[in-house]
């Protein structure tokens, strides 16, 4: 069932109403989302960083990176829809594809039941009953999880998105939300980037707004997260970045919580959040 009882973080309607047969995706999550849920042939032209599900999309042409599609090949593969999202695509883009004529579904969850809502939207925009079982499953995840999560004390946790400098997200983003439907409590919640604040010189970054802040490693010490997660990606986090941060004065080093992770289990909606589900809440218990 769609939840209809808080603001949708993206266009509630696509922009099509016969189901679309020539598809492009812009978009990773959605990629691998349409994929899973047996969609997948419809797809004519996917982005540079569409590299998942592993092993399926080898044979679909690519239209360039995902902050600057080949507007041109876009053209010429006549697509009936195009998916978006302005985490990876950038409203620049975006107005472009549109300025040309092409119907772009703009998705951006901001909320986990956001990310639920648009794989039912799927659902009915491609007239696929075959999804059904895939996302009630998902649903059924979200509701057990987010009933453990209310029966025990949040866990104050770091999550940063880039480093050099360090990139964090506050508030009404998905992975903010994310973190708290699995137990965690976001210590840069209430913190915005200020001006004068730059953002490191990385086109996924370039786009993004005042959600995601730049912060010092004193305020990461002042948090006192007690627990870290270093997602994959964007930025490649590794090892040298556990022992950079194992030296903080800070609950999740002392207590050695501080973990890497799969980048897109935070960051990306779709049919991944059943692997974050699975992943997350117990690193936070």
């Amino acid at each position: 069932m769609i939840n209809s009882e808080h603001t949708y973080g993206y266009s509630a309607e696509p922009p099509v109403e016969v189901p679309p047969t020539r598809v492009i995706s812009l978009v990773p999550y959605a990629t691998e989302s349409l994929f899973e849920l047996g969609v997948g042939d419809r797809l004519i032209g996917i982005s540079e960083r569409c590299t998942r599900p592993e092993g399926q999309v080898a044979g679909i042409a690519r239209v360039g990176d995902v902050t600057a599609p080949d507007f041109e090949v876009i053209a010429e593969m006549r697509p009936d829809l195009i998916i978006a999202d302005p985490f990876f695509n950038t409203h620049t883009v975006i107005s472009r594809l549109r300025e040309l004529g092409f119907p772009v579904w703009e998705l951006s969850p901001a909320t986990v039941l956001d990310a639920v809502d648009v794989l039912w939207q799927m659902m009915r925009l491609f007239e696929d009953t075959g999804m059904i079982h895939r996302v009630r499953a998902i649903q059924m995840a979200l509701d057990w999880t987010m009933d453990s999560a209310r029966a025990s004390e949040p866990v104050r946790v770091f999550a940063p998105l880039w480093r050099d400098p360090w990139v964090t997200f506050s508030r009404d983003t998905f992975a903010h939300d994310l973190l708290r439907v699995c137990g965690g409590e976001n210590v840069f919640a209430d913190r915005v980037r200020a001006e004068g604040e730059s953002l490191p010189a990385d086109p996924l970054m370039a786009g993004l707004d005042r959600r995601y802040p730049v912060v010092s490693v004193g305020e990461i010490e002042a948090a006192q997260p007690d627990v870290i997660l270093l997602p994959g990606e964007p930025y490649p986090f590794g090892e040298k970045d556990v022992r950079a941060l194992a030296g903080l004065d800070v609950p999740a080093a002392q207590n050695g919580r501080i973990y890497l992770i799969e980048g897109e289990l935070l960051t990306w909606p779709g049919t991944r959040l059943a692997r974050a589900l699975q992943v997350i809440p117990p690193l936070l218990r």
